[in-house]
């Protein structure tokens, strides 16, 4: 699953210590905690997003997690993921992120739309766990992404059912929450 062309970024676009929004389980705002915190343990429920990007072809961008991630490290997830910071829309901030990881400008990214919302839980063994409420996206992108290093190991386009059958082997190396969201995703793409 290697992309042939690889323009590349590296930037520190964000720490253990920023602060995450923390939520109950209907999406109210409860407080705020770092996000190295918010990830110890069994984790604390926050708010997060997931966003699915796909090119003019039908395909679906998919990123291979840093290997110096703390949880689930070169595993292959969706599009990007990440957290909104505080007093940001959910809206701006799948948009800076996609930007940030992807070299995605916003002005570029089109039909960004919300699809649905859910909360999971998963842990990685004694590193820590995800307990996330978290807003999937999906969007479209007619160009190739500039990705960032720090972030990004490896990402490649791939057609909707080669993506289903690698997710239908249980030893692929996917992360948790794209395996949940998938499904949903593409019963509502």
């Amino acid at each position: 699953m290697s992309s042939l062309a690889r323009a590349t970024k590296s930037e520190i676009v964000s720490s253990d210590a920023e602060d995450l929004i923390l939520v109950d389980a209907s999406d109210n705002p409860v407080g705020f905690l770092d996000k190295s915190s918010c990830h110890d343990g069994k984790g604390i429920l926050h708010r997060a997003f997931s966003a699915f990007i796909f090119n003019d072809r039908g395909e679906v961008l998919i990123q291979k997690r840093a290997a110096d991630k703390r949880l689930w490290p070169s595993y292959w997830s969706n599009s990007c993921c990440s957290h909104p910071r505080r007093g940001e829309t959910m809206e701006t901030a799948v948009r800076r992120r996609l930007n940030q990881e992807l070299g995605m400008p916003p002005a570029q990214v089109r039909d960004l739309r919300y699809i649905y919302k859910f909360e999971y839980h998963a842990a990685f063994g004694a590193a820590g766990s995800e307990h996330e409420l978290c807003s999937v996206f999906q969007a479209r992108f007619a160009g190739e992404p500039v990705v960032n290093v720090t972030e990004i190991e490896d990402w490649a386009w791939v057609a909707p059912a080669e993506l289903t059958r690698r997710l239908a082997e249980p030893s692929s190396p996917f992360t948790p929450w794209l395996r949940l969201e998938w499904p949903r995703v593409l019963e509502d793409g």
